[in-house]
């Protein structure tokens, strides 16, 4: 049933890793259109003058957003660490109990029995530390995940605003639009990807 329980938490912690990766590629191609726009918005001129500045908070906003899941991607990869742990110590308990099973009576084999009393004493010792680090962990992960949803928010604004410029910048219409529409679906992708991640890590907290 242990091994289920950490195999379980292991494939939670790599979906958590999947759906980072897939919001770091989708930060990258928001700064690709940042760039796309800049350059679309220079030859539009005064045609696009509104456009300019949004450009570079598409930019600010790709680079706040790589910024924050660099540091997810850190913290994920420390709660990976820490139920790799936590798993061998609750197999090694297991193995200790089977051992004083084996061994019998207390009275009969002291020596051995006491030993491997004190090894199991360190161990869960070692185990409460490791479950107190894996649930600060998981609160920290959630919270940096919260945090992203602030420019996935404020991407889905810009691009409103982006539709509105867009509209009046003639023959540069098409062009910037499909900008517009390039960043709402970012947003909207680093949106879904942060809430799956927040849904399947929540899990973790049940399976103890």
């Amino acid at each position: 049933m242990e091994t289920k329980i950490h195999k379980s938490k292991f494939v939670i912690i790599a979906s958590i890793a999947t759906e980072i990766t897939k919001i770091i590629n989708i930060a990258k191609e928001l700064s690709l259109a940042a760039g796309n726009a800049k350059a679309i918005a220079y030859r539009a001129g005064d045609k696009a003058k509104g456009f300019q500045p949004i450009t570079d908070f598409i930019n600010e906003l790709a680079k706040e957003t790589l910024m924050l899941v660099n540091d997810i991607n850190n913290n994920a990869y420390s709660l990976y660490n820490i139920s790799i742990e936590e798993y061998r110590i609750k197999e090694a308990i297991k193995g200790i109990n089977k051992v004083n099973k084996l061994i019998g009576n207390k009275n009969q084999q002291p020596y051995y029995y006491n030993s491997l009393e004190s090894f199991s004493l360190t161990l869960n010792k070692e185990l409460m530390y490791c479950s107190e680090d894996l649930d600060i962990k998981v609160k920290e992960l959630l919270d940096q995940l919260d945090g992203i949803m602030r420019p996935a928010r404020a991407a889905r604004v810009i691009a409103a605003n982006s539709r509105i410029e867009a509209s009046q910048a003639d023959e540069y219409l098409q062009s910037l639009q499909g900008v517009a529409e390039s960043v709402d679906k970012a947003a909207q992708v680093i949106y879904d990807s942060v809430q799956r991640s927040q849904r399947t890590l929540s899990m973790i907290n049940h399976l103890d």
